[in-house]
């Protein structure tokens, strides 16, 4: 992927930066492999906000990514690279042997004509196969994690992300996270080798409020520009303090710096916690 910058004739296309897309194959998806998004615009099944800031947006299909790769053995081509509006990663269609077509979250470096497989045994470790950790060497960038063996890919999806083995002992690997974090996985968890592609899709520029709506990311208000009613910190004349001791979300609750992270079974799992932002 490259980045475009554009003619500044006015305002919001000044600072606006753009994916030029080069690096697709195809533009339309696969028609089998695409379902209908329901859009709930942050709301659950009373009607109540419960993700604010979501609405609106542009209507999109939703791919059916196949991120558990439990086609195992079975060899397949890469048939396109294409782009998914719901995530910034590209996806990789691939054809099997057997006739069988899915889609995959793909590596960079992944290219059309590349054979890949996934397996549970000890197979080449090359950009866009699937193996399990245990067979992955020390320091080698992995992603599309699995956190439990079988459970499918939850860690480092997105554009860009990537995980570095460091090395396996005993039951567990250990994965150095994008933030720094240091965790131990489960062995036998799958991984597909490579960095996730796109990853200077955090370098876009929306440039202007109506391309945030366009992705539908609704506006996000300041609590001091709030009134008393809708928010701890609303309320005074003009340019006011929140006037209490701590900051505090809408809710009441501590806010900036407080922990919030529960007891959670995987706590023991964490060698090293990620670095505290300064």
């Amino acid at each position: 992927m490259g980045i475009k910058k554009v003619k500044a004739n006015t305002p919001g296309r000044r600072e606006a930066t753009f994916d030029d897309f080069k690096d697709l194959t195809r533009f339309a998806p696969e028609k089998s492999l695409v379902k209908i998004r329901r859009r709930r615009g942050g709301r659950n099944s009373q009607g109540k906000i419960t993700i604010r800031h979501h609405g609106g947006g542009a209507k999109r299909y939703m791919r059916i990514i196949d991120f558990k790769r439990d086609k195992y053995d079975v060899p397949a081509v890469v048939a396109s690279i294409e782009y998914d509006p719901n995530r910034g990663a590209r996806l990789a269609l691939l054809h099997y042997v057997d006739g069988a077509k899915s889609y995959i979250t793909a590596p960079i470096n992944l290219k059309v004509g590349d054979r890949v497989m996934s397996s549970r045994q000890l197979i080449e470790i090359k950009t866009g196969n699937a193996l399990p950790l245990q067979f992955i060497p020390a320091g080698l960038a992995v992603s599309s994690v699995e956190m439990e063996p079988g459970q499918g890919a939850k860690i480092a999806r997105g554009a860009g992300n990537l995980v570095y083995v460091m090395g396996v002992e005993g039951k567990y690997a250990q994965l150095k996270m994008p933030s720094g974090e240091i965790r131990l996985v489960k062995k036998e968890c799958l991984c597909t080798v490579g960095q996730a592609s796109n990853p200077d899709k955090r370098h876009i520029s929306l440039g202007k409020a109506g391309r945030s709506r366009h992705l539908g990311i609704r506006p996000t208000v300041r609590g001091t520009a709030m009134n008393p009613v809708d928010h701890p910190h609303g309320g005074g004349e003009g340019k006011q303090s929140i006037g209490l001791r701590h900051p505090k979300t809408m809710w009441g609750k501590p806010a900036l710096g407080v922990k919030t992270r529960k007891k959670r079974r995987s706590n023991r799992l964490i060698i090293k916690r990620r670095a505290k932002r300064k």
